[in-house]
């Protein structure tokens, strides 16, 4: 069953990079009591996700903190030692909180896992933005096919915040 609008978002646990290396963050630790702007890619340094979704993410981050959501986070399929080589490649740090699912659990609880095995890239997630509030789903954006980022954009976020406002 695939998360909508309206439901709250299954518990987990995400691997982050803290200033001592790595630790644990739940579902509720990144989500509960706040506005989180959060953004799926299926996987770091592919190129849709480093060459236009991630860069859109970025050049938006504080126009989403100036709208009310105190996080910008991204989550992939991926180790937390690429997702944080990645931010800083791509001038996320200090902007996008990154979210390793590395075993894809997070994807799967929300119905949002993509199998790209055929592409050599195993259970990924699927590409989607959705703006969260206190752990409930308030907007949902998910892409048809993981090239495409037009829906699920940073640009497409922010619009359809401005009309929930």
């Amino acid at each position: 069953m695939t998360i909508k609008v309206g439901d709250k978002l299954p518990e987990t646990t995400f691997t982050v990079m803290g200033p001592e290396g790595p630790k644990p963050a739940t579902t509720a630790e990144v989500f509960g009591g706040k506005k989180v702007a959060l953004f799926a890619v299926p996987g770091a340094y592919t190129p849709t996700c480093s060459k236009q979704h991630m860069p859109g993410f970025v050049e938006r981050a504080a126009e989403l903190k100036a709208k009310g959501y105190a996080t910008v986070a991204c989550t992939a399929v991926n180790d937390v030692f690429v997702l944080t080589n990645w931010a800083q490649d791509t001038g996320a740090t200090g902007k996008i909180e990154m979210l390793a699912d590395g075993s894809a659990d997070f994807a799967k609880k929300l119905g949002l896992e993509i199998d790209l095995n055929a592409r050599g890239l195993g259970m990924r997630s699927k590409r989607y933005s959705m703006a969260v509030e206190d752990g409930v789903v308030k907007i949902l954006n998910v892409e048809d096919a993981p090239p495409q980022h037009e829906k699920s954009s940073a640009a497409t976020l922010c619009s359809m915040i401005d009309r929930t406002l």
